[in-house]
């Protein structure tokens, strides 16, 4: 078993990174790809909670914005973050990794009903858990579905995998000069209007002193790298 700085961290995955190059559904070749690393920091020992989106299959907010009922447009998206879960969990179960898919919609025949003291015994017992359907409710994104879900485990971190290196001053796949920071506060990303994760999930993250650690996912090996303490990313604390 390795040591590193975390005990139990909660890995939030948008749903865009299950669809690889394709852009849409899931990508059989990046699943393996994201199970295998999950795997690699499951051996050492480390607790893994997992919220993961549905953005490859099904977005709610460009729905709503379309003219769908936002609300109906909302719990379609967590369908789909539960289509994403048993995806993982299934590849997860193939590298003999125990996984366990907990939903905050009841689906008896699919997964587990999310139960925070269950949860937190799955992790104990050396499980993965997937905490899929967001939070069970419209109008919140898998980011705070992400950080409520962290806080309620208890985790040490939330590791939030993005495309880009970690947080800058604006979009880097837009601007060339703009700024990369190795860390920032949470009052510094609510301030500047930083894009790390969205208000509400933020402002838990501050009440709750729940640090962020915003890496890119696409160069494997990152997940390990920053579970064993590299400075891979951007870090969001209490302090800049």
């Amino acid at each position: 078993m390795v040591e590193g700085p975390y005990k139990r961290i909660l890995l939030k995955l948008s749903g865009e990174v299950l669809a690889g190059g394709q852009g849409f559904g899931i990508d059989p070749r990046r699943l393996i790809q994201i199970a295998e690393e999950i795997a690699e920091v499951h051996a050492t020992g480390i607790q893994i909670g997992i919220v993961i989106g549905g953005g490859n299959i099904f977005r709610g907010l460009k729905a709503s914005a379309e003219g769908m009922d936002r609300v109906n447009a909302d719990y379609m998206g967590m369908l789909a973050t539960i289509i994403n879960g048993l995806a993982l969990q299934d590849q997860l179960e193939r590298m003999k990794v125990y996984t366990r898919v907990q939903s905050a919609i009841n689906m008896q025949q699919l997964c587990e009903p999310f139960i925070r003291r269950r949860a937190i015994r799955h992790l104990e017992k050396g499980r993965v858990v997937i905490m899929a359907a967001g939070t069970g409710n419209p109008y919140f994104t898998t980011d705070t579905a992400a950080v409520l879900r962290g806080i309620e485990i208890e985790a040490d971190v939330i590791l939030k995998a993005t495309k880009v290196e970690g947080v800058f001053s604006s979009d880097p796949m837009q601007d060339e000069d703009a700024l990369f920071y190795e860390r920032v506060s949470y009052l510094d990303v609510l301030n500047r209007g930083l894009k790390v994760i969205d208000k509400a999930a933020i402002s838990l993250c501050m009440d709750n002193k729940l640090p962020i650690v915003v890496f890119n996912l696409t160069q494997r090996g990152n997940i390990k790298r920053v579970v064993m303490g590299e400075k891979i990313g951007t870090l969001v604390s209490s302090a800049s």
